[in-house]
């Protein structure tokens, strides 16, 4: 039977390791106190809503670390309604206290990703829109792995992992190679055929180069409304039979506007929760 734990590398039990260090670098105190009694913990989902359950692979294996043993009383990717017994807990009670903060931070982080994954793609489908959402690349670092799994877990797409895993131009790139189709050249020169090329444009004149320079995916950055549509179903038509590629849309789609965004000639909605910033080179002048 499938499990999404066999998507991780075999280097992710290290990194758990790392996290416990961090968390007591020093003199353990409060285990001090507590000492070394067997003891049993249960594992509580909390808040005020419908939550699904992620990260358990991480979890149990900070508390494996830790000479603990943990029983799941649901199953990853499950709903549940708060508050639920999700698992128990068993070990020496410095050990059960010593896993406890990473453990928790980590299944909250891992769980709310999945969950708000799911509302949204919840959401598009019953808006009647038939393509992809997906995350994006806006994660912690050193988090990336647990966060774009629950995204995986949460039913949605996490776009690539990393900047080798896909060609992505950005305006940065194209200011800097002088044109949209001169980025994608040079990219296409070193990344061979089997890494996708991404190209983020932001008008209709730059969709049209990026779709006839080769890009295969061609990112409608921060074009919202009417344009939006009407872009995307003019360069549809124009490139129809000639071009394979697909459009993505990004920047800003949140719950509230999700519908006016999840049209079905966007074949792929990115987004993502936080404060937006951006870095950008300057033209020389």
């Amino acid at each position: 039977m499938n499990s999404y734990e066999h998507l991780l590398p075999p280097s992710w039990k290290a990194q758990i390791n790392l996290w416990l260090a961090e968390d007591t670098p020093s003199f353990d105190y409060g285990g001090y106190v507590v000492g070394e009694a067997e003891r049993e913990a249960f594992l509580f989902g909390k808040g005020k809503q419908t939550a699904l359950l992620a990260g358990v692979p991480f979890f149990t294996e900070i508390f494996r670390q830790l000479e603990c043993q943990v029983e799941w009383h649901i199953k990853e990717g499950e709903t549940f309604q708060p508050v639920k017994h999700v698992a128990t807990v068993r070990g020496k009670a410095r050990q059960l206290l010593l896993g406890e903060r990473v453990a928790l931070n980590l299944l909250a982080r891992c769980s709310g990703i999945a969950t708000k994954s799911k509302q949204m793609k919840d959401l598009a489908t019953a808006y009647g829109y038939k393509g992809i959402i997906a995350g994006t690349r806006k994660t912690t670092p050193g988090f990336r792995l647990v966060e774009k799994y629950g995204m995986i877990v949460g039913g949605i797409d996490p776009h690539r992992h990393d900047l080798s895993s896909m060609i992505m131009l950005k305006d940065n790139h194209i200011w800097s190679s002088g044109s949209i189709t001169a980025a994608i050249q040079q990219a296409r020169s070193v990344g061979g055929f089997s890494v996708l090329l991404d190209v983020e444009v932001g008008s209709e004149a730059e969709a049209d180069e990026a779709i006839d320079a080769g890009a295969d995916i061609v990112m409608l950055d921060n074009i919202e409304g009417d344009l939006l549509v009407s872009v995307a179903r003019k360069l549809k038509e124009k490139w129809s039979g000639k071009r394979k590629f697909l459009f993505e849309s990004s920047g800003n789609i949140t719950e509230a506007n999700l519908q006016e965004r999840a049209i079905n000639e966007i074949d792929i909605l990115s987004t993502s929760a936080h404060i937006d910033f951006s870095l950008k080179i300057q033209v020389p002048k």
